[in-house]
């Protein structure tokens, strides 16, 4: 499991000229599966984003996590983080897992930020064509794998 975590001011998805899903202050959220990515994967993967302090505090350091500013989440799904670019000009996504399993997955991850942090959770479509307009913050990006 795979998660780009970009710091944002606001972040929202339009889906066909439609906001799917819209934050303030939070994280936008890249989010890609691969086979062998499971429960405990997207548990150990929420706990580390709950408590990634890269929100400045009153100093100026980054010691702040998304709780202790109130922040909101954008999550996109992106099998594109699999894409091996590395053998030819074309990447290859064969590590990306399929989009069946990977749309169980995706949901599941989403309600576990959800149920178990309370975060308000903001959607993609999966398997859609996003487009994402943001405003990052810092620019501040965390790339963790599980």
């Amino acid at each position: 499991m795979k998660v780009v975590v970009q710091r944002v001011s606001t972040a929202k998805c339009i889906v066909d000229n439609k906001i799917t899903g819209s934050i303030n202050k939070g994280f936008m959220l890249l989010v890609g599966f691969t086979d062998g990515d499971n429960e405990e994967k997207m548990q150990k993967m929420a706990k580390k984003i709950a408590g990634l302090r890269i929100f400045e505090d009153e100093n100026d350091k980054m010691n702040l996590n998304l709780s202790q500013v109130n922040g909101e989440i954008l999550s996109i799904s992106q099998f594109t983080l699999y894409g091996n670019p590395y053998e030819g000009n074309r990447p290859s996504f064969v590590d990306a897992m399929n989009p069946k399993d990977a749309s169980i997955l995706y949901l599941r991850f989403n309600q576990i930020l959800r149920d178990d942090y309370h975060f308000k959770v903001e959607e993609g479509i999966f398997g859609a064509h996003m487009d994402l307009d943001i405003i990052c913050d810092g620019p501040t990006t965390i790339m963790l794998e599980y």
